[in-house]
């Protein structure tokens, strides 16, 4: 199924192959998790060239795929590769090619013309088959454990640090192949930046603390964010997190198939704005996530991504103010024919004790 739509793609554009690099895109076609190789896929071929180190690991993972050892560099080999498979035009994916990867590559595209490609694989895989569900709800609960866990852990006078290894331990140890990403704990001031990095800060009692994770397994991600007060908040703080709070309700209620990534922004984005907060809420409402932590549709001002059943993707309004902190609140949700579902469990009470 997965060829097929590209297929159409190709044949809808006029190319007769496609040579596919982009590492999830790769996954995603093949089922080869290396980490070097590139696929050639025309309307009746599909091959996998890599070198020595995964020659058994195509075999056994890519069985669709027939196996082209590359010996020297990939450029020696792509003439022959297009030829076998009877190309003229052969499609790249240009955002990820780089400008050497491409020179190199033109410098021997004698009989056939390269013609740069955007976003086509990212967009098949923006709607997520039930086997990529499981695969990314296993990885939600695992980081719907870990948060449980860390809550019970918390106290004031930990830093941050320890606070996010104790978070990496726990979902290390339980299932996760790695991490989604890098955790983010950032209490108090430092809460005002949304990618903020963890440090030695050490957490105050009623200060905010926004915590960012997420765990990988089979190759799915999920992205959790919560925040919450190792201690009793202050009414600053449920004052800014119920207005969160009603921003990502909203918009978890309101979203419909056939909005764009922008429409859906604008649901949660004109809660915090009517509440007068509106310039400290800098980032879109959301993103895909699957293979990649970040990837279609997107889910912000700009996006003109039209949201449809089976995207999975985030949804977490925040609002971020300098010296004293930031509140975020995030769960992933699937798209359904009459709305989204929201797949992440992890209690949101605990930002109102």
């Amino acid at each position: 199924m997965r060829l097929t739509k590209l297929r159409e793609a190709l044949a809808a554009e006029g190319l007769d192959a496609i040579l596919i690099t982009q590492p999830e895109n790769r996954r995603y076609l093949s089922g080869f998790t290396g980490s070097a190789g590139v696929l050639l896929i025309s309307q009746d071929q599909a091959v996998l060239a890599t070198d020595f180190r995964y020659y058994e690991q195509v075999e056994k993972q890519a069985p669709d795929f027939r196996l082209a050892k590359i010996t020297d560099k990939f450029k020696t080999l792509l003439p022959e590769l297009v030829q076998q498979v009877g190309a003229k035009r052969v499609g790249f994916e240009s955002a990820h090619l780089t400008v050497d990867q491409h020179q190199e590559w033109q410098e021997v595209a004698e009989g056939f013309e390269l013609v740069p490609t955007k976003e086509w694989v990212e967009k098949i895989r923006a709607v997520k088959d039930e086997d990529e569900l499981g695969k990314i709800e296993k990885a939600i609960a695992l980081a719907d454990q870990a948060f449980a866990h860390i809550v019970s852990f918390i106290e004031p006078g930990m830093t941050e640090k320890e606070v996010a290894w104790e978070l990496e331990v726990f979902m290390r140890t339980r299932g996760a192949e790695k991490l989604a990403f890098d955790i983010i704990v950032a209490s108090g001031p430092n809460g005002a930046m949304p990618h903020a990095t963890v440090s030695e800060r050490v957490i105050r009692a009623g200060e905010p603390v926004v915590m960012d994770m997420g765990a990988r397994i089979d190759g799915y991600n999920s992205d959790l964010t919560r925040t919450v007060c190792a201690g009793r908040p202050d009414g600053k703080f449920r004052e800014i997190y119920d207005i969160v709070l009603e921003a990502q309700r909203a918009a978890e209620q309101r979203v419909r198939p056939g909005m764009t990534g922008k429409q859906a922004d604008a649901i949660a984005r004109q809660v915090i704005e009517e509440a007068g907060y509106g310039d400290n809420y800098g980032h879109g409402l959301g993103h895909g996530v699957g293979l990649a932590v970040h990837e279609k549709p997107g889910v912000g001002r700009l996006s003109e991504d039209v949201l449809e059943p089976g995207m999975v993707f985030t949804v977490e309004p925040g609002i971020y103010l300098t010296d004293w902190g930031g509140v975020r609140v995030e769960d992933i949700v699937v798209m359904r024919e009459d709305g989204v579902e929201v797949l992440t469990r992890a209690s949101k009470d605990v930002g109102r004790q």
